[in-house]
């Protein structure tokens, strides 16, 4: 790896660090009960700024809880109140400095031991398609996406989205299209994710993954960095 291929990595694995102190500060002092969806997306936005050197998000902010969870990234749903035994994910996409981070953590409110349980898997099977990929990082992006549904089933859960992750980089980077499959972890892409960019740099990718309870109508989500860390 090139010292500014090095310096690259290093700039992605800040960025993801800073988020990681902002996800903390958001489960300590503002997520509960009785809060809207939106009012905790504004206070998110707020402490960003205020406190994180949150200069701006790549994406829109997506706070969903209870049955919302189970909702693609595109839709907007109706505003909804956190309640006393509820689930819920925040995904960010911050920019700090000039680098991107894309980071998603689920949280419970109260004890109930489906959704915990829900939640507890999140990091092993991330944990566990990472291991599968770093054995071949040749796989296409259709290959890792299998991958990711067969871990989440083996898990005891369906695989809730028809992406498992997508390129990230540099602010602004590279637009992705929803039609570019070749830029996403998903069904149809063909390509090696170890292929470089257009831009000769090796390619970083997030790895996301979306647990799906059908019987209780709630979904659970986790991505951060697959190609760094």
């Amino acid at each position: 790896m090139s010292t500014t291929e090095q310096e690259r990595a290093a700039s992605l694995l800040d960025a993801q660090n800073k988020a990681v102190q902002l996800f903390e500060e958001i489960e300590q002092k503002l997520i509960r009960p009785g809060v809207s969806e939106k009012t905790l997306s504004d206070e998110i936005h707020k402490l960003g700024t205020q406190r994180h050197g949150v200069r701006t998000h790549w994406h829109k902010r997506v706070v969903r809880s209870g049955p919302n969870t189970l909702l693609p990234f595109e839709d907007n749903p109706p505003d909804r109140v956190l309640e006393e035994d509820d689930i819920l994910y925040v995904d960010l996409g911050p920019v700090f400095e000039a680098w991107e981070a894309d980071f998603a953590r689920t949280f419970v409110l109260g004890g109930d031991p489906n959704k915990k349980r829900l939640r507890d898997s999140l990091a092993p099977v991330w944990n566990a398609v990472k291991s599968r990929y770093q054995e071949n990082p040749d796989m296409t992006g259709e290959q890792l996406y299998d991958i990711a549904c067969e871990e989440a089933r083996n898990a005891g859960w369906d695989f809730g989205a028809k992406l498992a992750g997508h390129l990230v980089g540099l602010f602004p980077h590279e637009r992705i299209p929803r039609d570019k499959t070749t830029l996403y972890i998903t069904k149809g892409n063909d390509q090696a994710m170890s292929n470089l960019g257009k831009d000769g740099n090796k390619k970083h990718w997030i790895l996301e993954i979306h647990l799906r309870d059908n019987e209780n109508k709630v979904g659970a989500f986790y991505e951060q960095l697959l190609t760094v860390g």
